[in-house]
């Protein structure tokens, strides 16, 4: 049984659920291809700015672009075409457009494995093919059956791309809850599906983004998580008040009794599961990236009780009949495994069975009275096996600088299925046998790709207070060490996501053109535990863009890379991360592509459902946390006179996490602002979220602009070198 039911809501800005692993920690918004040949490069729209500015704690904040966040306005909204359209003038002048298409066309044809999940005998998991235009859903029943199709996100698209976000088979696999939305909004609505039929049932439930869920046994009914709808809440606070609700299948679910979650703050976001012989609910609590856990004996017919609460630590797990086996980051923070009885659940009954090691612990598995846990080790995955008391059974050994972006087992099963890639190992599936202990291919992609003439390699750096800080790098083997090497560093350093080595197809364009790709684990993810997170969140954000800066001066320093050779690109948090960098040391590298971003740290938790980063970020509202947001927030550090680098803003208009404001008011105080002839450029899109929901052929064409741009601006020409 996996531990899906405790992924925490940093997750919504950090890791998206079934995303395509392409290029950056969280896939961006796409340019549109009509940008044909070589047009006049154009000066960039001109802006008008406003009187507006806040007084926090004393201190003038000015904010001349105020009026764009009202993006729907009919002003914002032409100013938003004029941009487009420059956009589209400045990147469609590059002459190897055709030529980057055709490459990275020939690449997204190898397919592409997703998320899985085993229940009963049924493997259930995301495959894309060249045909599809997104990931879609196969069930395998049996390890030597054919797997078939069971939900394609396309059959459900007509005007508006449609996505599928999220999905809980029962325990035996026979029905399906799962959630679609459109055009990346991820504004799910839950349907149930007969698995073996393929039969959608009446049950139909909206406001379910990111959903948490727990069938019961029977498969009468289960718990789920919701937003409220419409105008049972005010409008500024829809996307809070995530509860669980209780729906029980053929019945109206607007009157699903509310189950857990009540009495907590609105920006709480809560989750839950089931313990297997259906008799605890376990309800989880999250702010920010620490959670409590509660406790309710549905069989005594008692109340919630704390499980462990206000520990200031993730803790999840997974229940096996009166027995909850947890994973805590209290007094450990690499973590470590409990076993707690349930019908006596103190914390002076729970017993330790997996103590804290140097390496920290990403999750665990329960199969058959074994434990597998997945340890990171200098950002490599590693498994271990244990029985259920916690001795040490045996080790799994997995390729080297193989990652696992995704395992499941079923509680009961005989196998563990394991799913692995790395920079120059396409994804696949492997089938660990318990009995036997043999570990074996299950499914695997065929990438027509020749990986002979590249190496990864992972060297360390040093950051400004003397931390030494590990970075990933892919190149070909025959590298010359002389500063001319065409590079990409980028970084996320966030809410515990972790930067590993994975497979991403377009990479081989760049690395075919002699790039160099360089992902450095900077402080603020999980790579070494919760201390390696908290020395990059809160009043150490600081720490996180001095890592990255750091890693951009080894790569110059040790002939990598030159500063006009060097692009720094990352999305979302990641995207804070290279604005940081880009108005902190605009000097160290030539081009930014900064996707989907965070940038006004003053007023970003006024949009959306922000609030819910404050454990992570601070809050503007609290003078300290304002003085150490103010200190770094990318927008307010913009100086006019300024030589600036070359940089692509993206964001999207159905994004429903970072608001397209942050974008938007950076790219028209920088395009003010720069003395350098670099160009300043901004694409919003109008049919695209986050990053989800994306067809491929959107992702191509967001892939052919990104190139384009990062070969136009480092003087760079195509070559078809295979």
């Amino acid at each position: 049984m996996s531990m899906r039911a405790g992924v925490h809501p940093g997750s919504m800005l950090a890791r998206p659920f079934a995303v395509l692993a392409l290029v950056v920690a969280v896939a961006a918004v796409v340019l549109t291809a009509g940008c044909g040949g070589p047009a006049v490069q154009e000066d960039p729209p001109e802006t008008r700015t406003v009187d507006a500015a806040d007084t926090l704690h004393g201190v003038v904040v000015p904010d001349p672009y105020r009026w764009l966040e009202d993006f729907e306005s009919d002003e914002a909204q032409t100013w938003i075409g004029e941009q487009n359209a420059y956009t589209e003038n400045v990147i469609g002048a590059f002459p190897d457009r055709e030529q980057i298409r055709a490459r990275l066309d020939d690449l997204f044809q190898i397919p592409n494995l997703g998320y899985m999940w085993e229940r009963s005998d049924r493997l259930f998991f995301l495959r894309r093919d060249p045909e599809n235009e997104q990931q879609v859903l196969y069930v395998q029943r049996g390890v030597d059956a054919e797997p078939t199709k069971l939900i394609d996100p396309e059959d459900w698209t007509e005007d508006t791309p449609v996505d599928l976000d999220w999905w809980f088979p029962t325990s035996d696999g026979e029905l399906l809850a799962f959630g679609l939305s459109e055009s990346g909004s991820e504004e799910s609505t839950l349907r149930v599906m007969d698995v073996d039929s393929k039969e959608l049932l009446p049950d139909l439930i909206p406001y379910t983004r990111a959903a948490s869920l727990a069938w019961r046994e029977d498969k009468t009914g289960f718990y789920y998580s919701r937003f409220p709808a419409p105008g049972e809440v005010p409008d500024d606070e829809i996307y809070y008040h995530r509860k669980v609700y209780y729906h029980e299948m053929g019945t109206d679910p607007s009157g699903d009794p509310l189950v857990f979650g009540e009495d907590l703050e609105m920006e709480v976001w809560t989750g839950i599961s089931l313990s297997t012989n259906g008799r605890f609910l376990i309800g989880y609590a999250w702010r920010g990236t620490v959670n409590d856990l509660y406790l309710k004996d549905l069989a005594a017919g008692s109340g919630w009780r704390p499980l462990i609460v206000g520990l200031t630590a993730r803790s999840s797990g997974v229940a096996i009949g009166n027995e909850f086996f947890m994973l805590t980051e209290h007094d450990a923070p690499n973590g470590r495994l409990f076993r707690v009885d349930l019908t006596r659940p103190g914390r002076e009954h729970w017993v330790e069975i997996v103590p804290e090691s140097q390496h920290s612990i990403e999750s665990f598995l329960y199969v058959s009275d074994r434990l597998f846990v997945r340890y990171l080790e200098d950002a490599k995955s590693k498994i271990s096996v244990f029985d259920r008391n916690g001795k040490h059974l045996t080790d799994i050994d997995l390729p080297d600088m193989a990652t696992v972006f995704d395992w499941t087992g079923d509680w009961e099963g005989d196998d563990v299925f394991i799913a692995i890639s790395s920079y120059l190992l396409p994804p696949r599936f492997l089938r660990y046998e318990l009995e036997t202990g043999e570990l074996e291919t299950h499914l695997a992609v065929e990438a027509p790709i020749d990986t002979e003439p590249y190496v990864t390699e992972q060297v360390w750096f040093t950051s400004k207070d003397g931390t030494k800080v590990p970075m990933f790098l892919v190149h070909r083997k025959e590298i010359q060490l002389d500063g001319s090497n065409p590079t990409v560093l980028t970084g996320y350093g966030g809410f515990t996501s972790s930067m590993q080595p994975s497979f991403a197809r377009n990479r081989y364009l760049w690395l075919d053109h002699g790039g160099v790709w360089a992902e450095p684990n900077i402080r603020g993810g999980g790579e070494y535990g919760e201390e390696w997170h908290r020395d990059g969140m809160l009043a150490n954000k600081q720490n996180s863009f001095d890592d990255f800066i750091a890693a951009a001066e080894w790569l110059v320093e040790n002939g990598y890379t030159s500063p006009e050779r060097l692009a720094v690109w990352g999305g979302s948090n990641g995207g804070l991360l290279v604005g940081a960098f880009a108005t902190q040391r605009p000097d160290l590298a030539g081009t930014v592509i900064c996707d989907v971003p965070l940038l006004d740290m003053v007023r970003f938790h006024k949009f959306y459902a922000a609030r819910i980063w404050t454990p992570e970020y601070g809050s503007p509202e609290v003078p300290e946390e304002f003085e150490w947001l103010f200190a770094y927030s990318p927008y307010h550090h913009i100086v006019d006179g300024t030589e600036y680098p070359a940089i692509l803003f993206t964001t999207a208009e159905s994004d429903s996490r970072v608001h397209p404001s942050h974008a938007m008011k950076a790219t028209a105080r920088l395009q003010a602002a720069s003395a350098s002839d670099r160009p300043i450029l901004l694409f919003f899109e109008r049919e695209a979220g986050h990053g989800m929901g994306l067809q491929m052929s959107t992702i191509l064409d967001q892939y052919v602009d990104y190139y384009s741009f990062l070969f136009q601006q480092m003087g760079m020409r195509y070559q078809d070198v295979r």
